[in-house]
């Protein structure tokens, strides 16, 4: 998957799970990113995906997932987490990634 962040792109490998499938059904999608804790952008998908959360304990800078149902999470720091994720995916390469994603909201785009 290619993920499209202002003039960067970035590939994602998308794991082998229901979410994902469903995910990638729904590609190309571009969707207004929002800044959270200084670590992560979120957005609201326009309708629910299935679920298996768990805890993962440790977020590593590029996972790319679920939480709740419909909310796409894209991290860009690593830190430890109490909250449950569904895992969609994984940024292959994380450089620049920080900067492409800026401090503010950011419009993105997923596609196959």
């Amino acid at each position: 998957m290619k993920i499209h962040i202002g003039t960067s792109t970035f590939t994602a490998t998308l794991y082998e799970n229901a979410t994902a499938e469903a995910f990638k059904t729904r590609l190309p999608i571009t969707v207004n990113m929002v800044e959270l804790n200084d670590n992560e952008k979120y957005a609201d998908l326009p309708s629910s995906l299935p679920t298996n959360a768990s805890n993962p304990g440790t977020i590593q800078a590029g996972d790319l997932m679920l939480y709740g149902s419909s909310t796409l999470v894209l991290f860009y720091k690593s830190f430890s987490t109490s909250y449950n994720y569904t895992k969609l995916g994984r940024i292959d390469d994380i450089t620049g990634l920080t900067a492409a994603l800026g401090s503010g909201n950011v419009k993105v785009t997923f596609e196959l």
